[in-house]
């Protein structure tokens, strides 16, 4: 028994399938093993390897795993894996199959020197920040590091000056606006003061536009205290938002988006309750709304979202509601808006944003309530939106807002409840197709927008 005990006890230190001669007689017995996958990060800077949990037996294959814990590297891209650190192993990607040899595997994290195109800042509502990432020349989404900013109670709304030089946040539940400088590897700083206020009360503000030039901000407060309001601040020439005017004509409505036209000299406000209107103002030199006349056109019922064309020849109002996009013309000598002919088109359910692709071709809408995009052909002579071919791509749960980045080749949603972006490639003919990786955002991600390195 002695020598029995002391066979067993050798193969059980070392682990590996061992052929030797029975301790106590004649023949030979095989003592087999089972081997591991593990996954190296690699000197990533963010995220948590993939763990396969499996135990292998020599000869049985093994599925690779895909980089499911967002692993990233600071100015890198991840690429695949390989059985040695440098690269000049096994290479293998996602899905693909190897057979275990007789050793344990480990996999080492693969990153390829990031070509930055753009970047794109997020609105975490619940987590009282801003996510900010990379946009690599795949179009895929990286976080910086660090990977988000602080913000005030509860942003919501977001936009960039023309410069690209400052980002604004809308915080719906402290009535402020956060107010940053971009550096020049894209990141975030807070200016000094690093909020300014939208007014007395509870303003409540849902969106922030800025004018073309660069000139003068406009915010929309939800509720200020018991009706929406319009106001307006002009911008320093270091960013800074300053000398608070208004608040300009509105009705005794709940308001919620406003959208400034390209020319610089219209402004259309949505009325998410009560009226379901869109207010219309002219712009003035001084930077001053003026309602225009009539006041507001009708919209469906629970309009949100007001996008502008960038020809400036038409608007959209995504309407929550019952699953509408409402379609105007703009006139070009007052701006003015009429309904179409054919004045709504059918989305999915909800509604709650509506975006134009840069070259004006294409619409998309998130759909709230149906975990999809509703995308569209923009007809070049009447800007009527027609449904593709396919009508939806499906997304994560409660999406919110779709941007586009400035190459016009990629698009980025928010997931509202599922706490990441989910990321497509745009085809030819403006049809999204989904890109393998969702990004993780803080806690509600809402509004999303991209700028050009």
């Amino acid at each position: 028994m002695k020598k029995i005990t002391a066979c067993l006890l050798v193969v059980a230190l070392f682990a590996l399938p061992v052929v030797f001669a029975a301790c106590g007689g004649g023949g030979s017995k095989v003592i087999n093993s089972t081997y591991t996958v593990t996954y190296n990060a690699n000197n990533a800077t963010g995220g948590s390897v993939p763990i396969d949990s499996n135990n292998y037996a020599q000869g049985q294959t093994v599925t690779v795993l895909g980089n499911t814990g967002n692993l990233v590297k600071t100015g890198y891209s991840f690429t695949d894996w390989n059985t040695l650190a440098n690269g000049t192993g096994t290479a293998y990607t996602q899905g693909q199959t190897f057979t275990m040899d007789g050793v344990n595997v480990t996999l080492y994290a693969q990153w390829t020197a990031s070509v930055v195109t753009g970047y794109a800042y997020v609105t975490n509502q619940m987590s009282q920040n801003i996510s900010q990432y990379t946009i690599g020349a795949n179009g895929a989404l990286t976080p910086m590091s660090p990977a988000t900013v602080a913000a005030g109670s509860e942003p919501i709304a977001i936009a960039i000056a023309p410069s690209a030089n400052y980002v604004y946040a809308g915080n719906n539940q402290d009535g402020t606006v956060s107010q940053y400088t971009i550096g020049t590897n894209g990141a975030l700083t807070p200016m000094s003061p690093a909020t300014v206020t939208t007014g007395t009360g509870t303003p409540w503000p849902s969106s922030v536009a800025v004018d073309p030039s660069g000139t003068y901000a406009y915010v929309v407060n939800e509720q200020a205290p018991s009706y929406g309001n319009v106001i307006s601040f002009t911008i320093g020439t270091n960013g800074t938002l300053s000398s608070l005017s208004g608040p300009y004509p509105v009705g005794n409505d709940m308001l919620w988006s406003i959208a400034v036209h390209p020319s610089g000299k219209y402004a259309y406000v949505t009325s998410v309750r009560n009226d379901y209107i869109v207010y219309q103002y002219t712009i003035g030199a001084n930077g001053a709304l003026q309602a225009m006349t009539p006041a507001s056109v009708s919209a469906g019922s629970g309009p949100r979202q007001v996008t502008i064309h960038p020809s400036g020849k038409y608007a959209y109002v995504a309407c929550f509601d019952f699953g509408t996009i409402f379609q105007y013309t703009i006139d070009p000598n007052s701006g003015a808006l009429t309904p179409m002919s054919t004045d709504s088109v059918t989305a999915g359910p909800q509604p709650f944003t509506i975006t134009v692709d840069p070259s004006g071709k294409y619409a998309y809408v998130p759909n709230w309530n149906g975990n999809n995009v509703s995308q569209y052909t923009i007809d070049p002579n009447s800007g009527a939106l027609t449904p593709m071919s396919t009508a939806t791509v499906a997304t994560g749960t409660a999406p919110l807002t779709l941007a586009v980045d400035p190459s016009g080749k990629y698009a980025y949603v928010t997931n509202s409840g599922d706490n990441d972006i989910s990321q497509y490639t745009i085809g030819a003919d403006g049809s999204l197709t989904a890109m393998p990786n969702t990004v993780p955002t803080g806690s509600n991600p809402w509004s999303i927008v991209t700028v050009k390195n």
